[in-house]
């Protein structure tokens, strides 16, 4: 008479083999990829881009016609690569032209994590309208598990932030 294996124990062990050999090519991937170091770069320049201090980088803009554009432009901290600041500018057209007029930090200085901020899903809310006053407000990621901030809100009249 055969003997009956539950079809559950064979799983088990199957699976237990099925991890020891995907977690030995997982590891050789990781060690392959990792022990030539970084690829070559056709310049001979290694890219650094990422982790100067003082970068800046706009994370999203608004434009409402030829009366204001709005730009959010995050800016990393000089003091820690992993903090920034958030900059909302605003533009008015004049002669041909869109001029910064004003500009004010959204939150504390180097209040935010870069990362987050250069990252998909940074901007939770950034609404404009075109009125005088124009209101704007701005909700930024804090980090992906932390969700977003709460919404700060301006005033801009005249190309001048007035509240915030």
């Amino acid at each position: 008479m055969r003997r009956f294996i539950p079809r559950t124990s064979l799983a088990r062990r199957n699976s237990w083999k099925s991890r020891t050999v995907l977690g030995g090519l997982a590891v050789a991937a990781v060690i392959g990829t990792t022990a030539g170091g970084p690829p070559a770069d056709p310049d001979g320049e290694r890219d650094t881009s990422g982790d100067r201090a003082g970068e800046s980088r706009r994370i999203a803009s608004s434009v409402l016609g030829r009366d204001y554009q709005f730009t959010l432009t995050a800016v990393r901290s000089t003091a820690d690569p992993t903090a920034a600041s958030v900059e909302l500018r605003v533009f008015t057209f004049q002669d041909g032209e869109w001029k910064e007029s004003d500009r004010a930090t959204v939150g504390e200085p180097d209040g935010w994590f870069w990362g987050p901020l250069t990252g998909s899903g940074a901007i939770c809310e950034f609404s404009t309208a075109s009125t005088e006053p124009a209101p704007v407000a701005v909700s930024l990621l804090i980090t992906p598990s932390a969700g977003c901030a709460p919404a700060e809100e301006f005033e801009v009249s005249e190309g001048q932030i007035v509240t915030g």
